[in-house]
């Protein structure tokens, strides 16, 4: 087994963690209001009392962001992850519906599918995974070069121990990081890497935010509240709900 030297995920990470940043921009520059208006819940607003357009404007926002960042950084985890293996274990991306990696180690064929949280799916997406295993074990099994084959979920963070899932093993955090490294401290070394020009970078992601803030009021301010200044509800909530 290949020993990693931590300067080459350094060097990957300072390499590709602009396109996570990038993502992050471009995102704020292509956002418009009522797409984020669509997918909200406007009687939450509601009930928590907001009155104030920069108020609810800057919390449907603030939630967009956190999803859509959560999303992004899953991708870049994937990216990294599969770096890391594929110097270790020659780790290949994998061509399987629905499977992120493979890789053998002592005469086991592994597929891992990898999710950046624990909380990563509803009872569907976990069911649609399970069906992704069975078809990728169908096919593997039907070559006489494949003996052992194991499905495996990796979780990019979390405190959660190893479990057995029926078609599955689950391995999060620092678990999963060991598991496609052998290096039970790499879950921590990867953290320095990511700060790498993290201030320069936000600044400019946060200037966009700023913009798209601003943006967003106006448009709010214009389409939603009435001459008077006030919320116009009706109107929020039939442009949210009312039937197509």
């Amino acid at each position: 087994m290949p020993a990693l030297d931590l300067s080459q995920i350094t060097d990957f990470v300072n390499e590709h963690i602009d396109q996570f940043h990038q993502a992050r921009i471009l995102s704020m520059q292509s956002l418009n209001l009522n797409r984020v208006l669509i997918r909200k819940n406007p009687y939450l607003f509601r009930a928590k009392n907001i009155d104030s357009a920069s108020e609810l404007v800057k919390s449907l926002l603030e939630a967009h962001i956190s999803s859509s960042e959560e999303t992004t950084f899953g991708q870049f985890l994937e990216l990294l992850a599969t770096y890391v293996c594929q110097a270790v274990y020659n780790g290949q991306k994998s061509t399987a519906p629905g499977i992120d990696l493979e890789f053998l180690n002592h005469d086991v064929r592994y597929l891992v599918a990898i999710k950046s949280s624990p909380n990563w799916g509803n009872s569907s997406q976990h069911k649609a995974l399970n069906v992704y295993f069975q078809n990728a074990l169908r096919v593997l099994r039907q070559s006489s070069l494949v003996k052992h084959v194991q499905p495996v979920l990796g979780i990019a963070y979390g405190r959660q121990k190893d479990a057995d899932r029926g078609i599955y093993i689950q391995k999060c955090g620092q678990s999963f990081w060991t598991f496609i490294s052998g290096m039970p401290e790499l879950y921590v070394d990867i953290i320095q890497p990511l700060g790498f020009r993290a201030q320069e970078r936000n600044e400019a992601f946060e200037a966009e935010k700023e913009a798209t803030l601003n943006r967003f009021v106006r448009d709010f301010t214009i389409q939603y509240c009435s001459p008077s200044g006030y919320i116009d509800w009706a109107k929020l909530v039939r442009f949210n709900s009312s039937n197509l």
